[in-house]
């Protein structure tokens, strides 16, 4: 025979019989030459090595030149303040990043602790990591497959695959199968895989392949190999970390260019342009970004997803794919019954569709219900769930009627039987009833090989008839009409007096047909991801019919066209996937090499790509897609460890609650972003424009870097942790491509940025064109820098621009919550964090003036009632050009709204 010679072959290949298995002594040299079965670790970060990596940023780079440079000025005070900042955002991303990268360390756990082998003619129990190539491997329900194995014995055996395949039935595994060409992982029948679990019968096997080289082992080494890209938030401050180092070395080059021209000391222009680098960077930006996606991962948590990866609750928000796992994720992964066919009456029992009418479908198929019960050997407790996910569902339907297996056992217990087998694809339980006596065989089976064996049907009426050639059409009929519907069908025929479980003479009873259903929150979270833009894609090992029919009752699609297989995968290239995958929709039979292909290709239109999952077969796509979020359930450690994001109640809905909550803290943080940009430009107009006129600094580095990082970064912050917009799901995805000035973001910087710049300058002026005044000269700038060498005046002026310049901050922040509505229509109260980050602003930005030591640290002066209050009066400038910002937009808006109306028109 074929598959004879086949096992003889691959016994040959790995020089062992199988009745004896390797010897001791070879086992251990093969130990020696392929290494133990287990999984090679990644190369993991040491906490150096992350503190090391916060440091790699352009801001960064500029604020270590600055720190040197104002060291060898002797300006120690400004080096320790920015020795601070820099050490203060490293601490941050490492204490943040500090995810110990646990993929591999929970492939490794999954390894079967022991197994059964035979060595030396005896079975012995040996740890599975000492398992080599060519050993005898015997494996039993309830058992996990240790190794690869070529199976070369089954007697009714079936795995259990659905964390490696994601199918959702046991597979019925069959030795004698011989493979014609290229097969699928979850075809290969004669095949039992590492970390799979035996869930019925028993077997044999050699070991073919070990640790890297399995099945789970080359996912592992996907997991390795697999690229971290940036996030778009990542990239989008990268490049502004780049645009910002650039600008401050514009700057310095032509501040120095100033200094010779106005032929001013070198020296002190080095100071200025240190000053000039530090107000063009915002020191307080990464700080903020970090906390307030820190706060996000928070927000999370109360709609039951933990965030494993802090810019992963960006990423989300900019989610425009979510590739979904079918099994446990979009469906229930629990097989339900939904319809049963007796008496020529097919009737659903879904408990929503029964209605009033349960009791009266319960009472007719009481006894169809109650013989699949006796042919099932699930077992449904209080604490556990056991068996095969089939037969469970014969004893859920039961439960959903009231027929429990106890009580009917109790009555008639089971007196013989014949177990199912993958050839017969039948099983047969005899009972017998205590009280009566009656003996009955029950047979469940596949359709197409149990009516075969029946002679008999029970008719309309209930009464046992011949079964005739309509009766087959009627049955063919009912069995179709549950397969329309993806329904796996099962078969159920008695036979009274014969305690022999002989298959043979049935008389057919009925049919029941079941499937994973959907889960019910997921249809609506779909519909809510079309509004929202966002696609739904499923992805499953299950056939194209049952994938199909899954997506056509979730809403994903009505297209079957739109649904493609792993075979039709394995013949394209990434290229063409990637030409044809904006028409599809669902992707069936597929293996983990083709999930990732599916997210590349979605990738490659510039899609951000999301992917749900909880087995092993999902990990590579997880780590391969923008943001990959697992099940906290049901998933696997690999599938968790390889996520960004792990969902505690396993509900695709919570997906949405997720993306919405991830939309909303980005806007946040473009609008913390375009603050503290706003400020900093402020800062870089009132150093620079000072400079070109001819005046003397403005600011002191120590004023700038006071101001970014207190006055400036708890506003940011507070910006950060305002409320979400209650419509920002019915707006499309946000376009991975856009800048975070999309929108009118330059105009907004642009704007606050040179009126806070021109506010400071005329502070800084105030004082000595007061002077000037009072001795009726005129006002020059020569006159101005006559004026200002006076220590006294100097300081003073510096006091009025840093105090004005830190103030008008805090109203920026206030009204940059919403550029859509008036300061004065804002709930300010709403945002406590705001009102809390302007007092302690506020209160802070005093002290500085009024606190003798922190006076000598910044060089400031006392301040009087009336100064404040002049001072602040010009401070709230920007409350000012708020007003104007949101009267003109809403005029442009409503020319804009009329103008593309008329066109329509």
């Amino acid at each position: 025979m074929v598959e004879q010679k086949e096992k003889i072959a691959v016994l040959n290949e790995f020089e062992v019989e199988q009745s004896v298995g390797l010897s001791t002594s070879e086992a251990a040299a093969r130990l020696e030459k392929y290494g133990k079965n287990e999984f090679e670790e990644g190369k993991k970060k040491t906490k150096i090595q992350m503190f090391l990596s916060q440091l790699k940023d352009p801001m960064i780079y500029i604020l270590m030149v600055a720190v040197v440079i104002s060291a060898a000025l002797g300006e120690i005070s400004d080096s320790i303040i920015i020795v601070a900042v820099i050490l203060l955002n490293a601490i941050i991303g490492m204490v943040q990043e500090a995810k110990a990268e646990a993929s591999l360390e929970a492939l490794k756990k999954m390894s079967s602790p022991l197994a059964l082998v035979r060595r030396d003619g005896q079975l012995i129990e040996i740890p599975a990591p000492e398992l080599v190539p060519g050993d005898i491997v015997v494996l039993e329900a309830g058992r996990v497959v240790p190794a690869d194995l070529r199976l070369l014995e089954t007697v009714n055996l079936k795995v259990e695959e659905a964390a490696l395949t994601g199918e959702s039935v046991p597979v019925d595994k069959d030795a004698n199968f011989v493979a014609e060409g290229e097969v699928t992982l979850g075809d290969r029948i004669n095949m039992a895989y590492l970390s799979t679990n035996v869930s019925y019968g028993r077997g044999e096997g050699v070991v073919v392949s070990t640790g890297m080289n399995t099945e789970i082992g080359k996912i592992a080494a996907m997991l390795n190999n697999a690229v971290d890209d940036m996030t778009p938030l990542q990239k989008r401050l990268a490049d502004l970390g780049k645009l910002l180092g650039i600008l401050a070395v514009v700057l310095c080059v032509l501040l120095f260019g100033l200094a010779l021209i106005q032929q001013r000391d070198v020296l002190d222009m080095l100071l200025t342009a240190i000053s000039l680098a530090v107000a063009a960077i915002p020191e307080g930006l990464p700080a903020v970004v970090t906390i307030v996606l820190a706060i996000g991962v928070q927000r999370m948590v109360e709609v039951n997803t933990i965030v494993r990866k802090l810019p992963a609750v960006e990423t989300l928000g900019a989610v425009s794919v979510v590739c979904s796992d079918k099994t446990g994720t979009l469906t229930q992964n629990k097989m339900t019954a939904l319809k049963v066919y007796a008496y020529d009456d097919l009737e659903s029992v879904v408990p929503e569709e029964m209605g009033e009418r349960k009791d009266e479908i319960g009472k007719k198929f009481d006894e169809l219900i109650k013989g699949f019960i006796y042919c099932s050997d699930a077992e449904v407790t209080e604490a556990a769930r056991i068996g095969d996910p089939t037969e469970l569902a014969f004893i859920d339907l039961g439960i959903n009627f009231g027929v429990s297996k106890n009580d009917i056992y109790a009555v008639a217990p089971r007196i013989n039987e014949l177990a199912f087998d993958s050839d017969r694809k039948l099983m047969t339980t005899v009972t017998k009833n205590n009280e009566t006596g009656k003996v009955v065989a029950y047979t469940k089976g596949a359709v197409d090989r149990l009516i075969p064996l029946c002679t008999k049907i029970i008719g309309k009426d209930g009464e046992v008839r011949p079964i005739t050639s309509e009766d087959h059409k009627n049955i063919e009929a009912a069995s179709h009409n549950m397969a329309l519907d993806a329904l796996r069908v099962l078969a159920l025929a008695v036979k009274e007096n014969d305690d022999t479980a002989t298959e043979a003479d049935l008389t057919f009873f009925g049919l029941v047909g079941m499937i994973d259903p959907p889960r019910p929150e997921a249809k609506d979270a779909i519909k809510v991801f079309d509004g929202a833009g966002v696609r739904t894609i499923m992805i499953t090992g299950d056939h194209k019919d049952t994938a199909f029919a899954i997506a056509r009752d979730l809403g994903i699609t009505d297209d079957s066209n739109q649904v493609i297989s792993g075979d039709e995968l394995n013949n394209m290239t990434q290229e063409e996937l990637n030409a044809r995958v904006e028409n599809l929709r669902v992707f069936a039979r597929v293996s983990p090499e083709n999930k990732v292909m599916i997210v590349n290709a979605f990738k490659s239109h510039g899609y951000i790509v999301s992917m749900t999952g909880d087995g092993v077969n999902d990990a590579p796509s997880l780590k391969a897609a923008d943001i990959g979020v697992a099940m906290g359930i049901t998933g696997t450690d690999v599938a968790k460890g390889a996520a960004d994001m792990v969902l505690m109640d396993d509900n695709f809905a919570t997906i949405k609650k997720a993306i919405e909550e991830g939309r909303n803290i980005y806007a946040n943080i473009k609008k913390s972003v375009l603050f503290l940009l706003s400020s900093n430009l402020g800062e870089i107009v009132t150093m620079f424009v000072s400079i070109l006129l001819g005046f003397p600094a403005p600011l002191a580095a120590i004023h700038i870097l006071w101001i970014n990082l207190i006055t400036d970064s708890l506003p940011g912050l507070a910006l950060g942790m305002d409320g979400g917009d209650p419509h920002i799901m019915s707006k499309q995805p946000r376009d991975p491509k856009e800048s975070l000035f999309a929108h009118g973001g330059y105009a907004t910087v642009g704007a606050f940025g040179v009126l806070i710049g021109a506010i400071t300058i005329g502070a800084f002026l105030m004082s000595p064109i007061g002077v000037l005044n009072a001795q009726g000269l005129d006002i020059t700038v020569a006159n101005i820098n006559m004026a200002l060498q006076d220590e006294h005046l100097y300081m003073q002026s510096q006091t009025y621009a840093f105090t004005v310049l830190g103030i008008s901050q805090l109203f920026n922040a206030a009204g940059m919550r919403s550029l859509d509505r008036s300061f004065f229509t804002i709930n300010h109260f709403n945002n406590k964090m705001m009102l809390l980050a302007f007092a302690v602003g506020f209160g802070l930005q005093i002290a500085v003036t009024e606190i003798n030591f922190l006076e000598g640290v910044f060089g400031t002066t006392e301040l009087s009632i009336s100064e404040w209050g002049m001072l602040t009066v010009l401070a709230m400038s920007p409350i000012v050009l708020h007003e104007v910002y949101v009267l003109a937009s809403h005029i442009f808006g409503k020319n804009s709204k009329a103008k593309k109306q008329a066109n329509a028109a």
